[in-house]
């Protein structure tokens, strides 16, 4: 065997070693809980003109799942901030649908897998949009009755103090949503407030140059009115 023909078969090997790893990093074996990743996110993205941009977020069964985007502004020769938006399960059947310039796609997730997200910049053919997102999967009863469950002594002061700490992580979880939503709205007011402030700069140096040209023009036509052409006894003005 050649040492060229070795050496390919060792990266076929290793292709397929890392692309079975990779599986089953994702789909889980044995006692191993399936790979998930992080439970919510919030990043801003540039779609390009016509383009779509998807995510896949991992979900349990007793979930609940959010998702709120704005667009923040436009980049290119239009300025439509419209864009839409599409959830789907992880059969891949379509759950809602958003198309709106800021919309939320909300819903209880009744099977474990990674749900689809897509954002689509279908309404603008030549212009950018950057968006922002915050998506992500809580959970509430039913997980905390699971962690109860698997606890073999508990009395009710430390059940007191579970409930109490519980509620308090869930009302610090939607004020960090609160938080996003104002986070979005402010970034989204910032460019629209520098989009106007650059083109009231533009506009107005732009009139301001037209003015001074007009007063010019008109400066020289109204000297052109008293020329008095010289007269000699030769050339003599007409009657």
């Amino acid at each position: 065997m050649s040492p060229l023909l070795f050496g390919a078969g060792l990266v076929v090997l290793n292709l397929v070693t890392v692309a079975r790893s990779q599986k089953t990093e994702l789909s889980g074996s044995g006692d191993q809980p399936p790979f998930r990743g992080a439970d919510r996110y919030d990043f801003a993205i540039m779609i390009p003109p016509g383009g779509t941009e998807c995510f896949w977020q991992f979900a349990h069964q007793t979930g609940y799942f959010y998702f709120s985007y704005e667009v923040q502004r436009t980049v290119g020769m239009s300025h439509d901030r419209h864009v839409a938006a599409t959830a789907h399960n992880p059969q891949g059947f379509l759950i809602d649908t958003s198309q709106d310039v800021r919309g939320q796609i909300n819903f209880s997730t009744q099977e474990t897998g990674f749900y689809q997200l897509c954002l689509s910049n279908q309404h603008n053919h030549f212009a950018s949009v950057q968006v922002y997102l915050n998506f992500g999967v809580f959970y509430e009863g039913p997980e905390t009755d699971h962690k109860r469950k698997e606890r073999k002594q508990l009395n009710d002061t430390l059940d007191a103090i579970e409930d109490s700490t519980q509620k308090v992580q869930n009302n610090i979880f939607h004020m960090w949503r609160y938080y996003n939503f104002a986070r979005m709205r402010k970034m989204a007011d910032f460019f629209l407030l520098q989009s106007n402030y650059h083109y009231v700069n533009w506009w107005s140096t732009a009139q301001s140059l037209i003015i001074i040209l007009s007063g010019i023009l008109q400066l020289y036509f109204l000297k052109r009115l008293f020329n008095v052409p010289t007269t000699t006894d030769i050339k003599k003005p007409r009657c």
